[in-house]
């Protein structure tokens, strides 16, 4: 799988409720393809204040998720109402939300020494930031997410992955969405970005989830899953790619760093699966 960061780049150039996000003021959008609907909704980031209408019985959604992720802050940016799912009219179902890509964020200190000036370090040398040992959290939110799934009950391991250059060929593009989970700039030190993109073909549909990571001068990670459904077919192909690098390893221009599309294929792959989910019958 390690050349097919850039295949996959040009084909797209919680078990979360859905009561539980039936509070937010964005209407949902509703498809249907074949024997799929697609629902999807893009709305505000979360608020930076609890809501005076906060109730302990009925929280507001700032404090929902503070509840339910038990991490010391959450990243600066958050769209908790954010939403994608495609749902089989058997009702198996594949969804991708914030809060359940940060309910993966590791919950103990991940010590990444950030490459900053000396004087950047004496003004922050109060603030328990500077080695980066903060907290008892992953401060990168890192997650290894790769979608919510309901309904389904045949998983099974495959060595058959998904065929890009099916998916290069020119077909319609029948609906395309790009979705910001969550993003953090890391105390001014790179970023930490969790997106999902998705597009419908009139012969299937490709999705690429990706959490991507910079620290400047240290590392560069992403964690990659792809999701391919060919309507002819009975089964769903999912597939994940752990790719990460120190900086001083890439022998890359500084300004493809920033550019998570470019940079990522450049990566040394470190994990990656593939996974066959079947439809019934």
């Amino acid at each position: 799988m390690e050349d097919r960061e850039n295949d996959a780049t040009s084909v797209l150039s919680s078990c979360g409720s859905r009561t539980s996000l039936e509070a937010s003021p964005a209407k949902m959008e509703e498809h249907t393809f074949n024997d799929w609907t697609v629902r999807c909704r893009v709305s505000h980031i979360l608020p930076s204040k609890c809501s005076s209408s906060c109730r302990e019985n009925e929280p507001c959604i700032l404090c929902r998720y503070t509840k339910e992720l038990e991490i010391p802050h959450l990243p600066e940016m958050v769209f908790p109402f954010n939403i994608l799912e495609f749902e089989h009219k058997s009702g198996c179902l594949v969804q991708f939300t914030a809060l359940e890509a940060l309910k993966l964020v590791k919950k103990e200190n991940l010590i990444v020494k950030i490459a900053c000036s000396e004087s950047w370090k004496k003004s922050r040398e109060d603030s328990g930031i500077v080695e980066k040992k903060i907290g008892d959290f992953d401060w990168t939110f890192r997650t290894d997410y790769n979608g919510t799934y309901n309904g389904w009950s045949t998983r099974q391991m495959s060595d058959t992955g998904i065929d890009l250059e099916v998916l290069k060929k020119r077909e319609q593009i029948l609906l395309y969405k790009d979705l910001m989970l969550f993003e953090d700039e890391l105390h001014d030190n790179g970023v930490a970005v969790c997106n999902v993109r998705m597009r419908v073909m009139p012969s299937g549909f490709f999705v690429l989830l990706r959490y991507f990571l910079r620290v400047d001068g240290v590392l560069i990670a992403a964690n990659d899953t792809r999701i391919y459904h060919d309507f002819s077919t009975n089964h769903v192909l999912v597939e994940t790619a752990q790719r990460e690098d120190k900086v001083d390893d890439l022998q890359v221009p500084l300004g493809m760093m920033t550019e998570p599309d470019e940079i990522t294929s450049r990566l040394t792959l470190r994990n990656s699966t593939c996974e066959k989910l079947i439809l019934p019958r």
